[in-house]
């Protein structure tokens, strides 16, 4: 999560009910991803490629383009089911809550969703920086739906505070994923990100306690 450019239509979208098509497209996506994680953290991001990945996961070059990107999404893209998750927890968020409370609980629900790879995605950032841009563009599949559901949320419309909004939290996001480290637990970066979420939303200018 780590900006918020415009969003492309996600591959390989899933339904809550799949069909033995829908089931085998996420059983190929799913190899590929274990296949290109695996290879990554045993090789190290630059030296593997596309091509290794597609070898391993005994698909061709073609296929693995089929269902990402780029080398760079099969490490950030939220698996299929795991965007429907995304969706359903946008479509169940309380409408009585303060915005800035609800999308607080977003985020931190977005990366319980992301538990499993996170820390090899921060000791990515730490072995290749150039991938903290090449992810803006890769991480597109969930920041559509959240800027949709912060401009529903924002008062008479105004584009300028729902951006502001949003562009806080993400900055506040990536600052937690900036002060972990990757051999700590998981539970130790939900709490960065609450307490950067919670200085962002209280406002930077107030003395902090």
């Amino acid at each position: 999560m780590t900006g918020s450019g415009q969003g492309k239509t996600p591959h390989c979208p899933v339904g809550r009910v799949l069909g033995l098509r829908e089931r085998k497209k996420l059983e190929a996506w799913r190899t590929i991803r274990s296949t290109a994680l695996r290879l990554i953290s045993e090789c190290g991001f630059d030296a593997v490629s596309v091509e290794d990945i597609a070898t391993e996961a005994g698909v061709s070059r073609t296929t693995f383009f089929t269902y990402f990107r780029s080398k760079e999404a099969v490490v950030y893209d939220l698996d299929p089911q795991e965007l429907q998750q995304w969706r359903e927890l946008l479509a169940d968020a309380p409408g009585d809550e303060p915005l800035w409370e609800a999308l607080t609980g977003l985020v931190l629900s977005l990366a319980e969703l992301l538990a499993d790879r996170l820390p090899l995605q921060k000791r990515l950032f730490q072995q290749s920086p150039e991938l903290c841009d090449s992810s803006r563009d890769v991480c597109d599949s969930f920041g559509p739906d959240l800027r949709e559901w912060v401009a529903r949320r924002t008062p008479d419309g105004d584009e300028l505070h729902a951006a502001l909004v949003i562009n806080t939290a993400f900055a506040a996001f990536n600052t937690a994923i900036e002060a972990w480290d990757p051999d700590d637990s998981f539970d130790h970066f939900l709490d960065l990100a609450r307490d950067c979420l919670r200085l962002a939303g209280g406002g930077l200018a107030r003395s902090v306690s």
